[in-house]
């Protein structure tokens, strides 16, 4: 399992750090298909160059209160991309030549221990080119001149960038162990949860540095199974910048995400899910990732005999994407059902991993295809020939049909709830891929 590096944009207002993010991701730009209700800030995407995956953020889009400071709101931004990424895209405007926010935000970086790349933008011809080297008295090194607007030097920028990572990233050791991240927006417990965990079982085998900065991972075994739990929970609210941290948040989860193999997303009882909630969720649901849904707090809640019901209700709707994750109901302070937690991400984990026999995979699809036929267009329907599990993590099966445009959404979700019937899959996104039988390479 890799981690992917994170390439952060950072500079001024109005330097082009938008267009270039956009340049840089390109159709890229990670969205679920046809999957109501899961959102996606474009502050991230996950990108890819010369076949090398990375997440790219943009810190554009971040302004703090409605003061005019904007030398004040680039440089916590500054912060704040420092802190996550592994490379630092600093970008400047050639037309503007060097400003005083350019030199506190160089101020900055030249503190960091990390690659930084002076990029100067708006070079959109030769002609411009010798009004780069202004940027050298910002002490960061060569400048990088680029044209976002028209694409030119992109190229030469990522080579650059990449330059400064190894050339094949390390390969996280696979074992036994399930990894589980913690995510959710702060505040919620998730903290509190992973201590409760470990305050019960009291076997914790070691603490060991994350593979990211931001996170200590933790291992424990209960029985013969072994855990590592990946902590996000570093944020912390600060006076008039929560929209700022609610977005930095999000990326913690994403990078916690890519290493693990389940993901407990916490909510927090006495607020309920918050859109915030909805996109942390969405993006583990993108990821392909095992989940339980943990309602948190829940001994903060005025119950009567229908409220776990109602807010089942609730979830399902607010969260609608991850239909299939299970919910379960605790309070990290005194730890009720913190148990259930633990018993709930070994099951999603084995249903993660559950491969099923091709003949009895096949059965279970000409079993819902004679309860319900297929969609058609203009005389012509739907065959579906047959299907085959390829892979696990999450279970990926692809159809082989007659004609892939006459596969309905509709249809394609009854499918995945008939065999999720059959098979179970519980806590796990199921990826259903359609395919012309003329089709190479399954």
């Amino acid at each position: 399992m890799q981690q992917k590096p994170v390439i952060a944009i950072v500079g001024r207002p109005n330097v082009g750090k938008s267009e270039l993010f956009n340049r840089m991701a390109g159709e890229r730009i990670s969205i679920v298909e046809n999957q109501p209700g899961v959102t996606r800030d474009r502050i991230y995407a996950e990108c890819m160059w010369l076949n090398r995956p990375y997440m790219l953020i943009d810190t554009g889009g971040i302004l703090l209160g409605d003061t005019g400071d904007i030398e004040a709101a680039t440089l916590y931004q500054a912060r704040l991309a420092i802190e996550e990424a592994d490379i630092i895209i600093f970008v400047v405007d050639v037309k503007d030549g060097v400003t005083s926010a350019d030199r506190e935000v160089a101020q900055v970086l030249r503190q960091t221990q990390k690659p930084v790349l002076l990029v100067v933008n708006k070079v959109d011809n030769l002609k411009l080119e010798a009004d780069s080297y202004e940027f050298y008295s910002l002490g960061i090194g060569d400048p990088i001149t680029v044209s976002a607007t028209h694409g030119r030097g992109i190229g030469d920028m990522l080579d650059a960038a990449f330059s400064h990572l190894p050339e094949q990233p390390a390969q996280l050791e696979e074992d036994e162990r399930i990894r589980v991240a913690v995510i959710g927006r702060p505040n919620v417990g998730k903290s509190s949860l992973i201590n409760s965990i470990l305050g019960r079982e009291r076997v914790i085998v070691s603490n060991i540095p994350g593979t990211t900065r931001d996170a200590i991972d933790t291992d424990f075994s209960r029985g013969d199974t072994h855990f590592t739990l990946i902590d996000t929970a570093g944020i912390r609210r600060r006076a008039k910048v929560d929209e700022a941290v609610e977005h930095y948040s999000v990326l913690r989860a994403l990078k916690a995400i890519d290493r693990s193999d389940v993901c407990l997303v916490i909510i927090d009882a006495t607020e309920g899910v918050t859109e915030q909630d909805a996109r942390i969720a969405g993006n583990a649901h993108e990821a392909g990732r095992a989940c339980v849904i943990v309602v948190n707090k829940w001994d903060l809640v005025e119950k009567d005999s229908n409220t776990m019901k109602a807010y089942d209700a609730r979830i399902r709707q607010d969260l609608r994407f991850m239909q299939y994750a299970p919910i379960v109901y605790i309070s990290a302070l005194t730890g009720k059902r913190v148990q259930d937690v633990l018993d709930l991400i070994e099951y999603v984990a084995q249903q993660h991993a559950l491969r099923v026999p091709t003949g009895r995979l096949n059965e279970v699809i000409h079993e819902a295809v004679a309860l319900r036929e297929p969609p058609h267009d203009k005389g012509v329907r739907l065959r579906i020939m047959y299907g085959a599990q390829v892979s696990v993590k999450p279970p990926t099966i692809v159809l082989f049909v007659n004609r892939p445009d006459l596969m309905h959404f509709s249809y394609e979700r009854y499918l995945e709830n008939q065999l999720r019937a059959a098979f179970g899959f519980v806590g796990t996104p199921l990826r259903i891929k359609v395919r012309s039988t003329r089709d190479e390479g399954y």
